[in-house]
Parts: C-alpha cells; sequence; structure tokens
C-alpha cells in the first residue's frame, strides 16, 4: 500500500517536491527475467478487476446482473470470486451492484495476499494498514464474517474511505481503530497479522502510465525504518504458532527482502515459502553487493505481465514459541455499551453511575430494537448470529464473540466503529432501522417493503413526496429492481425517502 508512514496521505499529482528524484525502473533488469514483457504490461492501462461480495449475493446470480446490463466478464484463474471486465456499457462503479455493495473493484494483484493469510471463521485477526479496505473487507470475506477483525489505519482521511466501504458491503466483524501501527496496543495476540505496509508504491505505475511514483531522496531510509519497526510490532502482536503476513506493493528489494531478512535475524520468526495459485517469481536472495538470508527465496513477487495486473511482493512468517507467550486472557465479552460512552439513548432516565440499571434498561432499549425488527418488517430474530452495541444512543450490529479492548491502554490510538450502524432511536427511544441495516437484511425483510418503479423512486430521492396505499405511518423498506435499497417513511404528506443525500445523488444517477 503507497502512502508515507506516520503521514495524512501523497502529495497532490504535479506537487513535486524540489528534493525528488523520479526512479529508474531499469534498477531492476537484473532481477526480473521477463524484462520485455515487463516493461510492455507497465505501460498498457490496467483492466478493470471487481471482487463479489461472497455472503451477500452468489456469484451465478451477480454475473447474470451484469450481463443482463451488457456487461461481459471472465473470472481470474486462481483468485475465486473475482473477475475481470472484458466489455461494458459503462464503468462498472455506476451499476446497482456495486452501489448495492455487492461487488469491489480491486487491483487483481492484491486479491492474492487475503488467502494467504490463512484466515478461519471465528479466529482473531489484525489487518495494521487497512484503508482504503480491499484486504480488509476480503479477509472478513474469508472469514465468514466471523469472529474479530481489526482494522487498524492511521490516517484520518482513509479512515473514513475504510468506513465507507466496511459500511457499504455490510461487514459486521470488523473493530476498526484509529492509530499509528507502531504504536499499537498490546495485551493481545491475534491468531493472523497482515501487515500491508507503507511503501514506495512502484507496483501501482499501471495508474501513471508506466511511471514508478517519484521519491524524496530521504523517503528510502525513513520507509524502510517504518517497515521494521511496524514488523516487529506485528510479531509482538501474533501468537506463538500464528502467522505474519508481510506485503508491499513495490519492487524495491530495500523495502522488501532487506526488510524481512533482518527481522528474520532478530525475531522469533520463521518464512514459509510461499506457492501461489498465480504466475509469480521468487524472492531474491542479493541485491546491490548486499546478500540476504536464503530463506527469503520463499517469498514471492508479482509484476505487472504475470497477469496483466500491478506489482506486489508478499512474505508468509510464523510466529515461533520463544518462551514468552504474552497475554491471550485480554479478550472479553462485548459490552452492551461502547468504550467511553457518554450519550444515553434518549428513553433512559435516571442516574448515570447506577450501571447495573443502565445495563438492565440497555438491554431493555435493544430488545425493544429487536422486537421491532421482527413485528415491523418481519426479520426473524438470529440471537448466535447478531449482537449488538449501543453508541450515541444508536444501537450497532456486529457478530464478535470477543474483543481486545478490555485490556488495552489508553494511549495514541482509539476505536472508531465495530460492525455498522443498525437501529437509530427517535426522541420517544423508538427504534429505527438504518439504511445499511435493511440493505444488509435484504431479502429477510418481508413485511412493509416498497417496491418502487424508477419514476418513483427518482421522485422520494429528489425528496418529493409520493401517494402511498400504506395507510399505517412510519418507517418502510424501500425496494428497487427486487432489492432493498434503503429506509422510508410513510407520512401524511406520502412516501418519503430516508437514504441519505449522497448515497441518494449515487442512486440517482443510475436512473
Amino acid at each position: 500500500m503507497a502512502r508515507r508512514p506516520g503521514g495524512g496521505g501523497r502529495r497532490g499529482r504535479g506537487q513535486k517536491r524540489p528534493q525528488d528524484r523520479t526512479v529508474d525502473l531499469d534498477r531492476y533488469r537484473p532481477i526480473i527475467a521477463e524484462w520485455e514483457a515487463f516493461s510492455e504490461a507497465a505501460g498498457r492501462p490496467e483492466p478493470t478487476v471487481f471482487r463479489i461480495r461472497a455472503g451477500q449475493v452468489s456469484e451465478a446470480v451477480l454475473l447474470e446482473r451484469l450481463a443482463e446490463q451488457g456487461f461481459v466478464t471472465r473470472p481470474l484463474t486462481g483468485l475465486p470470486s473475482f473477475h475481470q471486465v472484458e466489455q461494458a456499457p459503462r464503468a462498472i462503479s455506476q451499476t446497482l451492484e456495486h452501489w448495492l455493495g455487492l461487488i469491489y473493484i480491486q487491483q487483481a494483484s492484491t486479491g492474492v495476499a487475503a488467502p494467504e493469510v490463512g484466515v478461519s471463521p471465528g479466529q482473531r485477526v489484525l489487518d495494521m494498514c487497512s484503508a482504503p479496505g480491499g484486504k480488509t473487507t476480503h479477509l472478513a470475506e474469508l472469514m465468514g464474517d466471523r469472529g474479530c477483525l481489526v482494522a487498524g489505519e492511521i490516517s484520518e482521511p482513509r479512515i473514513r474511505g475504510l468506513l465507507g466501504n466496511v459500511y457499504r458491503l455490510g461487514h459486521p466483524n470488523i473493530l476498526v481503530v484509529a492509530g499509528d501501527g507502531r504504536e499499537f496496543p498490546e495485551g493481545a495476540l491475534f491468531d493472523h497479522v497482515l501487515l500491508d505496509a507503507p511503501c514506495s508504491g512502484e507496483g501501482t505505475l499501471r495508474r501513471s502510465g508506466g511511471q514508478a511514483p517519484n521519491q524524496s531522496s530521504s523517503f528510502l531510509g525513513y520507509v524502510t525504518a517504518a517497515q521494521r519497526s511496524l514488523l516487529e510490532k506485528a510479531v509482538r502482536l501474533t501468537r506463538p504458532g500464528g502467522t505474519i503476513l508481510y506485503v508491499t506493493c513495490t519492487f524495491s528489494p530495500e523495502e522488501n527482502e532487506a526488510v524481512v531478512s533482518e527481522a528474520l535475524g532478530r525475531l522469533p520468526i520463521e518464512l514459509e515459502p510461499l506457492e501461489l495459485p498465480v504466475p509469480h517469481a521468487r524472492g531474491v536472495t542479493s541485491w546491490d553487493g548486499k546478500k540476504f538470508d536464503p530463506r527469503v527465496e520463499g517469498a514471492a513477487r508479482i509484476y505487472p505481465h504475470h497477469f496483466d495486473s500491478g506489482g506486489l511482493f508478499l512474505a508468509r512468517l510464523r510466529r515461533l514459541d520463544d518462551g514468552d507467550e504474552g497475554s491471550s486472557s485480554g479478550w472479553g465479552a462485548v459490552p452492551t455499551r461502547f468504550p467511553d460512552e457518554e450519550v444515553r439513548p434518549p428513553n433512559i432516565d435516571g442516574p448515570e453511575s447506577d450501571a447495573a440499571s443502565l445495563e438492565e434498561r440497555d438491554v431493555e432499549l435493544l430488545d425493544s430494537g429487536m422486537a421491532d425488527l421482527a413485528a415491523r418488517y418481519g426479520v426473524p430474530a438470529a440471537p448466535d448470529v447478531r449482537r449488538w452495541i449501543l453508541r450515541g444512543g444508536r444501537a450497532w450490529m456486529h457478530t464478535l464473540n470477543e474483543w481486545p479492548l478490555n485490556v488495552w491502554e489508553p494511549g495514541p490510538w482509539r476505536p472508531i466503529s465495530v460492525g455498522f450502524r443498525a437501529i437509530d432511536f427517535d426522541s420517544q427511544g423508538r427504534p429505527r432501522p438504518t439504511n445499511d441495516l435493511l440493505r444488509w437484511l435484504g431479502t429477510a425483510v418481508t413485511d412493509r417493503v416498497i417496491d418502487l418503479d424508477a419514476a418513483s423512486l427518482k421522485s422520494v430521492l429528489e425528496r418529493q413526496p409520493i401517494p402511498t396505499d400504506i395507510e399505517a405511518r412510519g418507517p418502510v423498506a424501500l425496494s428497487w429492481r427486487g432489492d432493498v435499497i434503503g429506509r422510508g417513511a410513510v407520512t401524511g404528506d406520502g412516501l418519503k425517502s430516508e437514504i441519505p443525500k449522497a448515497r441518494a445523488a449515487d442512486l440517482l444517477r443510475l436512473l
């Protein structure tokens, strides 16, 4: 992932600093055997690739829907759920399927990473540098939306993009945390850690016509120091026997094999040779007169010509048992109220200090929300799957059995969200399901669903009420083409949309 460690994003296009230098890719001729194929692929525009959101739609149904609109796609060998667009009537981002979160546009090479982490449903997983969320949401899918996936990110602007993707795709097992990965809280160990480290981003060169991103003269020393610190922290956060996947999107051996080689020499880890399901090259064992630990040959390098994508480096490390098992007891039950929550739901009276009473009232409030889902929308209860937590007078839905916040010491980090916002409560404490929850529930919503045609949908999205036969006022689910798209309300003026303006504007462009 190309970004400056500790920074808030990359410089704008054309804002070249005086000390910036152009990267000469010829320096990699000695390690790239098929140089002509590499150069030719690097200069071509990259094809559009998308991943189907497993768990929310079947692959066959999604592909049929796209084909009916004129899209021609083909599956990518070795990457389940990934498809490349061969012909398109428009950008695939301008489809209802994308708006609903049924697809995620993702560079093919990056789709290799998540499966190599080796996650399973119910595990404890950390993605240390997670924005914008492609690998994070892929991990969540591979976990079956079960277990706890902590997504860390340092950049506040990038966190907003991460949250947008988590909410759009509807992943209830993701705990988003803001903070520098080098200062990530300890006290609870993970089964797996993905470190998609900040790097020079040379593997993204196809986005700029084959030109690698410019770098300052001091950048290499700065970024490799950050990479080493992040990898050391990742090892400390992994339980003995667990795995760390170190990933960059650069060709630079200084940021790849050199970092891993140094870690192998001083940290309790072993490198597990990778055998990827896609074409790739082995790790290099020497560079610029320096020899690396020979085990780094078991790492993998993906170049643009391997399967018409970007560049990627991957090394999988297993944490050894060095006698320091750390702490796994820090994992505890998720409470009914978010940490440091000070805002009480609007229908709760009484002393805030009465913890037992507050807990009881929290449960009552959440129970009322669940009962409303069943009574008003016909949604069956699923206490073994769906769980709830209050924050800011709203209920968030998640699927975590446990989380690590119970033992994390206060520091330069903060929890942002868990799962997604699911139920709002009005000033009288009456529950109203959110747009995200209704979309996520989809066909489970069977009552008070109003299916709109394009003209009616356009009117309500433009904030123009339309007549309705439903007499009972209050919230309803809106549907278009058989898909639940969000929340509306039957009022004295007619049917109104309660889909947020920005999302409504995006949907209007699809009509």
